[in-house]
């Protein structure tokens, strides 16, 4: 729904062929979720379908007049009005997204045998580098000085991881307290790793 709904937006500026799309989408979002561009055209293709959108030709390329006539997209009048509910409406949270690591530790938590510190250690250590990266790329190139309406949506997604970021190695110190307090209770089956003096905060549940 997600890129479906990008895309219709997307066409609202003008028509486009599925190249023109895939380099607005990542242009905006910093190539963050970057697109195949068959799975662009597939989805224009289920778009014309759907009567959301129609294809148009540009009749070829001055340049390359012996070119096939590149194909284009508009959006049509009935795709207008979802991008107008799309924006309209609220991302539901009745279903979260999966989330990998919440349901790795979910399971791990449960096995015997599984090091689940040393799980939770090594995660905090790559997502703090990746919070690393993240502020290095806000501080630096077209997010530092946002002056276009592109660099501007490619600094709030930074924003976004960010804040991501920062919040799961929040979640994660959280769950070495749990673990820790787990492990003295004897209610982990792995016991439990010595935690870091600079980790020693006990988080309440």
């Amino acid at each position: 729904m997600t890129i479906r709904a990008a895309m219709l937006a997307l066409l609202e500026q003008g028509p486009m062929y599925g190249y023109q799309l895939r380099a607005e989408f990542e242009q905006r979002t910093g190539s963050t979720w970057p697109l195949n561009v068959g799975q662009v055209y597939t989805t224009l293709t289920r778009l014309e379908r759907d009567g959301l959108v129609e294809h148009v030709s540009d009749g070829g390329s001055q340049d390359a007049p012996d070119q096939a006539a590149q194909v284009s997209y508009r959006i049509t009048s009935s795709g207008r009005g979802e991008v107008a509910a799309w924006f309209s409406t609220p991302v539901p949270r009745t279903q979260p997204p999966r989330d990998e690591l919440a349901i790795k530790l979910a399971i791990a938590v449960t096995l015997p045998g599984v090091d689940v510190t040393g799980l939770v250690q090594k995660q905090r250590a790559a997502t703090m580098k990746a919070l690393q990266d993240y502020t290095r790329l806000k501080r630096t190139g077209r997010a530092a000085r946002p002056d276009q309406p592109e660099d501007l949506a490619w600094s709030l997604v930074l924003d976004s991881l960010v804040f991501d970021a920062e919040a799961e190695i929040r979640w994660l110190d959280h769950c070495e307290a749990r673990l820790r307090r787990a492990a003295a209770e004897g209610q982990l089956h792995t016991p439990a790793r010595p935690v870091p003096a600079n980790h020693e905060e006990e988080v309440s549940s």
